[in-house]
């Protein structure tokens, strides 16, 4: 590619050729005709200058030199204008044209054709003035070489001195900028690689009262660590049910477990009752015959005498605190009405009289899905699924190995009970705080919004998804994050909804696949690279703009923080490991294990893409804070100047190739 920079004298060819068929006047002047070539090869920019100067009739002619070899477009324009500037100097010449045309097949061809028609009219001149001085070349030829021999040498031009230093600035800010880059990368790495004691300081805060609330937290944390710790004491591969058990219990949800008899569903239900301190447990087995009586208490005789029709209530479903009800689908329509008030509002018609129910959490078992649709309501009622399998063949040997009261069912691990002791109200205090202080990101929400897209419009037979589920299942990851220590839902609690949104247990593997293609997709780099390559041009088209470099730097700093979270998020993916997925306390062991081999390889291409965009994003950010010059600034980040000046308007463009007036 060819780029051509035509530099004419003040009064032009015309001027020049006239003055040459004066004859003794031809040499009274000093005219300048310049020509810059600017070369682009394959991987450097290459400058040759071509120039007439009239000084004496026997030096007239062309003379074609390589001046310079770069990197950059910049730096070669530099030179060019500089070369131009200075050898109009030296002949005391006055440059009044100078153009720049873009690198497009059409203004090259125009600018090769001007170029030529120059040349032509320069070889013109110059033959004709050499003819008709010949005679006068021959007589003063001796003379002028012996002048030229005494001659002193020349000082070295001031254009030069002035290009050096303009290149020794350039390249000071250039080396300022990258050192304060490399200062703030160091900073957040050291950030990064102890994030959790970083995210603890900023739960903590600087105030008293925020102090106290992080210990509560950390207190909180600690102890559903220890709760979980004793409810999976002497089972086999029941970590995914117990940690659903007692999120459900956490939320105020309630747990289906389906699954054939003599899974541990019932002792699941009995070791949470044994967890909380002063809860009434319930238990009952439910048949097509079942009446309500047996779930809501027998009706009170002494009530019949006084013309009232109550129950007797203590002992029963509507006085417990943790209840299982075992073939939970086997309720008739007598128990239906009655059994969805509970569940949902927590209440329950005493005769006339509408009573509290202190449930915590209702853990239904049953070995098939409910076949009628007036069962789909109580379906409905379970925010959280779980299909439970026997044990697998790896797990068989250590179920049977088991010994002691762990082999005959006991009912909280043992020495597990005294570890640990919640009481009905901690576990309502959580979903209350975290429905305060915990918040959703927009990522989230568009997530779960596009899988119940996906479920209802995209997969056969379609997966309904109701509007109180989701709700519910936004509030549940409320409660996991916030129980997790963080004030803000994570993309990688989103795989909960594994167990909350499927309505036959085949689809909780699609949900999963769906929920891991989704975590494993760019995260959104192509956006963020979107939205620098907007920064860069806004910032070479502000040209030291003070409003709008104030506002280009605000845009920059929320895009640097943007992606450092991000890259917090991604923490140890390189170390094929993903913190953020193994110390989640809702994710069992096999579960994060297998999220992370999954996500691990696609998370490490996504970190490196990340922290090259961050390094970009502070360049530029630090660049607007020292108020860099847009050549500076292409050179920085040359990528992006680049696609500017290819994809920017020309008028955009042709200015920045020019140095000021």
């Amino acid at each position: 590619m060819i780029t051509r920079v035509a530099i004419a004298a003040d009064d032009g060819d015309t001027a020049h050729a006239s003055e040459a068929n004066t004859g003794a006047n031809a040499t009274t002047r000093r005219d300048v005709v310049i020509d810059v070539l600017i070369v682009e090869s394959r991987d450097a920019w290459s400058l040759f200058v071509a120039f007439t100067v009239d000084d004496d009739v026997e030096d007239d002619g062309v003379d074609i030199a390589r001046v310079g070899v770069a990197k950059h477009r910049m730096d070669i324009i530099s030179s060019a204008r500089a070369m131009a500037c200075g050898a109009a100097s030296a002949c005391d010449g006055t440059i009044v044209t100078s153009k720049a045309y873009p690198l497009d097949d059409v203004r090259i061809s125009r600018a090769m054709s001007t170029t030529a028609t120059t040349m032509r009219a320069m070889s013109t001149t110059a033959t004709t003035a050499t003819h008709r001085s010949c005679a006068v070349s021959r007589a003063r030829g001796a003379s002028m070489r012996g002048r030229r021999a005494m001659r002193a040498p020349r000082a070295e031009p001031e254009w030069k001195v002035k290009q050096r230093e303009q290149d020794a600035a350039i390249s000071a800010e250039e080396d300022a900028v990258r050192g304060r880059v490399r200062e703030v990368l160091e900073s957040i790495n050291a950030s990064s690689s102890s994030s959790g004691e970083a995210s603890g300081a900023a739960t903590v805060g600087a105030g008293a009262g925020e102090g106290v609330a992080g210990d509560a937290r950390s207190a909180l944390m600690d102890k559903v660590k220890r709760a979980t710790a004793s409810l999976e004491y002497g089972l086999v591969e029941r970590e995914t049910e117990v940690r659903l058990l007692l999120l459900a219990a956490c939320c105020g949800e309630h747990l289906l477990l389906l699954g054939p008899p003599g899974t541990a569903k019932s002792e699941l239900g009995r070791r949470l009752s044994a967890l909380c301190d002063g809860g009434l447990f319930f238990e009952r087995l439910l048949t097509r015959f079942s009446v309500p009586e047996e779930l809501f208490g027998p009706l009170s005789m002494r009530g019949l005498e006084n013309d009232q029709y109550v129950r007797q209530i203590d002992g029963y479903l509507p006085t417990a605190n943790v209840a299982f009800v075992d073939e939970i689908f086997k309720a008739n329509s007598a128990i239906l009405n009655s059994l969805l008030t509970i569940l949902n509002e927590r209440l329950f018609d005493n005769g006339s009289e509408r009573i509290n129910v202190p449930l915590l959490c209702l853990v239904g078992a049953s070995n098939e899905l409910p076949e009628s649709e007036e069962l789909d309501a109580l379906y409905d009622r379970f925010l959280l699924r779980s299909s439970v399998e026997q044990v697998s063949a790896a797990g068989l040997g250590k179920l049977l190995a088991l010994k002691g009261e762990t082999a005959i069912g006991a009912r909280a691990g043992g020495a597990g009970e005294a570890t640990v002791v919640l009481r009905p109200e901690d576990f309502s205090n959580i979903r209350y705080e975290a429905a305060e202080n915990t918040t959703v990101p927009s990522n989230v929400i568009e997530l779960i919004s596009d899988l119940r897209t996906f479920l209802q419009e995209k997969c056969e037979p379609p997966v309904y998804v109701s509007d109180r589920r989701l709700l519910k299942a936004v509030q549940l990851l409320r409660v996991a994050a916030y129980t997790n220590g963080r004030d803000e839902v994570s993309e990688f609690d989103t795989l909960l909804l594994t167990n909350v949104l499927w309505q036959r247990p085949s689809e909780s593997v699609m949900i999963k696949d769906w929920i891991l293609e989704r975590l494993a997709q760019d995260r959104g780099t192509k956006q963020v690279q979107y939205l620098l390559a907007g920064l860069f041009g806004r910032a070479c088209r502000a040209d030291g703009d003070t409003d709008e470099c104030k506002q280009l730097l605000k845009e920059a700093s929320s895009l640097r923080q943007v992606l450092t979270s991000q890259l917090n998020s991604l923490r140890g993916a390189q170390g094929g490991s993903l913190p953020a997925l193994r110390e989640h306390l809702w994710l069992s062991p096999a579960d994060a294990s297998r999220a992370a081999q999954t996500l691990g390889p696609m998370f490490s291409k996504v970190r490196t893409n990340l922290e090259d965009l961050l390094e970009e994003t502070l360049t530029l950010e630090v660049a607007l804070e020292r108020n860099t010059e847009p050549h500076i600034l292409a050179l920085l980040m040359p990528n992006y100047w680049a696609d500017f000046i290819r994809s920017g308007p020309i008028e955009d463009v042709a200015p920045l190739g020019q140095a000021s007036p």
